[in-house]
């Protein structure tokens, strides 16, 4: 899955410089692609999608149904990924393709968010404990990568991050995703009333 994930964000698609630059000296800027199932409509819808989808389901079901669980360990992860992907847009403040067509440009102020893909980061988050959870007895559960993969590379496409970017959020998100599963009760249950978290359904 890793050499895979490689080949596609570093090695394929047109590049603009004959070198790459930024970090390991990879990230180059692809042509623009906003057509199709790359469009930013398709974008933000699965965006959008995957955040109704998390909160309605993790409501709906609680936190005592084993989706419903996972649901809301993927909203901790959401949350908290979400959080540390926007620390590290400021801290870093790396511009993005479309703002010179130099991935070595950090520390630009606050133009300049380009690091990590905070899009790409949600997809993670919100995919990595549905896998933990279901993956060993259904391993159809590891085609969910697919949702940060296709992020990955439609913001590629659309000329709004580098490869290093995608890559980094694609980790975060996975890395918050597992943490999110080591706590036995949710953060978000935690601190919910708990009429909130024992399921929506169960009071109709």
């Amino acid at each position: 899955m890793a050499a895979l994930v490689a080949l596609l964000l570093f090695g394929s698609g047109p590049r603009v410089a004959a070198a790459g630059g930024g970090l390991f000296g990879l990230d180059h800027e692809w042509a623009l692609d906003d057509r199709g199932i790359w469009s930013r409509n398709y974008q933000t819808t699965l965006e959008f999608g995957v955040v109704a989808f998390e909160a309605g389901g993790a409501l709906w079901l609680g936190n005592d149904d084993r989706l419903g669980h996972t649901l809301w360990q993927s909203a901790d992860a959401t949350l908290l990924s979400a959080i540390a992907a926007q620390g590290l847009k400021y801290a870093f403040s790396r511009a993005r393709p479309t703002q010179g067509d130099n991935p070595d440009a950090w520390f630009r102020g606050g133009c300049c968010e380009s690091f990590p893909s905070g899009e790409v980061t949600l997809q993670a988050a919100f995919v990595t404990p549905i896998i933990l959870q279901y993956a060993e007895q259904q391993p159809w559960a590891w085609s969910l990568e697919a949702l940060p993969l296709y992020d990955s590379i439609a913001r590629l496409k659309s000329q709004a991050h580098w490869q290093s970017d995608v890559i980094a959020g694609w980790g975060l998100g996975t890395g918050f995703g597992y943490l999110s599963t080591r706590f036995r009760i949710p953060l978000l249950v935690r601190v919910l009333p708990g009429g909130m978290t024992v399921g929506l359904y169960t009071h109709l």
